[in-house]
């Protein structure tokens, strides 16, 4: 039986232009079509969604549901509600006191009157603690689910290691929680031709240092070019010509949740910086504390 290729999770196929396999944000670069809308989870989808969107769906939301019942108030007719204002229009009138209920606020300036109009607001007060139960979880789901914020240098260096030369990337923890345990993964992609077709060739890369136990600085993350490496004898042009494409995966344990924790990254050969090595992001100062410097993550030097 012939050996199939390593094959990560993103297929060996090629059949045109790919983009990169891994955005700059994480997420794999894989758009679907097709799905049922029995299938979406709406939970799931605010849940990983980002803030402004939505704190964005949140207030649409909320803004819908009113018009909806101020709609309804006047459906049955404006004058069943008692106390308005005759400054505002009935629409305005209707709309917050549908507020005044969604919320279960009730100033009692405006109340219903007659056995309609008292159904529509019991039914909007049952929906209001509902609505607000569900966004509640949402907004602890969104504070509470443990995340990685680990940041990756804008650049992958082909820099000189020992007596010859390595690939090397450099990452640190963006947040003040603590990280434990992490391990890194690094694969090269690239596209070669194979029985007369290209395919995508997936490489695991062996590392300086695969694991390290506290990540309380920055990690520069090495793999050694040396003669066993699938990048040695390699140029720039070598690379460009195989859309090569280095993969990473990294986990660790997060101390604050006590659970597990991911980030995915990638460079693409044009992001490649030959001939470079990465400046010290920490110094030591005069209390012999150290001092990191975030914003240096991707400060680089041109060695010879």
């Amino acid at each position: 039986m012939k050996q199939e290729s390593f094959d990560p999770g993103l297929t060996t196929q090629y059949s045109g232009v790919l983009r990169r396999a891994i955005n700059k944000d994480g997420t794999f670069n894989v758009h679907r079509k097709g799905m049922r809308w029995r299938d979406a989870n709406v939970y799931l989808k605010l849940i990983d969604t980002s803030w402004p969107r939505f704190l964005t769906a949140v207030a649409v939301g909320f803004l819908l549901i009113n018009l909806l019942f101020a709609g309804v108030y006047m459906l049955i007719g404006i004058e069943h509600l008692q106390g308005l204002e005759p400054e505002m229009s009935p629409f305005l009138n209707a709309f917050f006191f549908s507020i005044h209920t969604l919320t279960t606020v009730g100033y009692g300036n405006v109340f219903p009157k007659g056995v309609g109009a008292n159904m529509v607001s019991a039914v909007e007060a049952a929906t209001g603690l509902m609505v607000f139960a569900i966004a509640t979880g949402l907004l602890y789901g969104r504070f509470s689910r443990p995340s990685a914020r680990i940041l990756f240098s804008d650049h992958l260096l082909i820099a000189p290691y020992q007596d010859g030369a390595s690939l090397q990337f450099r990452i640190t923890n963006a947040r003040s929680n603590v990280l434990m345990d992490l391990e890194a993964r690094v694969l090269l992609m690239t596209v070669d031709p194979v029985d007369g077709q290209l395919k995508r060739d997936f490489v695991d890369l062996p590392l300086e240092r695969r694991h390290v136990y506290f990540f309380p600085l920055t990690w520069t993350i090495v793999h050694p070019i040396d003669s066993a490496s699938p990048l040695f004898g390699k140029t720039a042009e070598d690379l460009a010509k195989a859309s090569a494409e280095i993969l990473i995966l990294i986990q660790g344990f997060d101390d604050t949740f006590s659970q597990t924790v991911h980030a995915q990254y990638s460079y693409r050969h044009d992001e490649f910086v030959w001939g470079a090595k990465f400046v010290p992001a920490f110094r030591i100062d005069s209390d012999g504390d150290l001092l990191l410097d975030v914003n240096k993550i991707d400060e680089l030097k041109v060695v010879s």
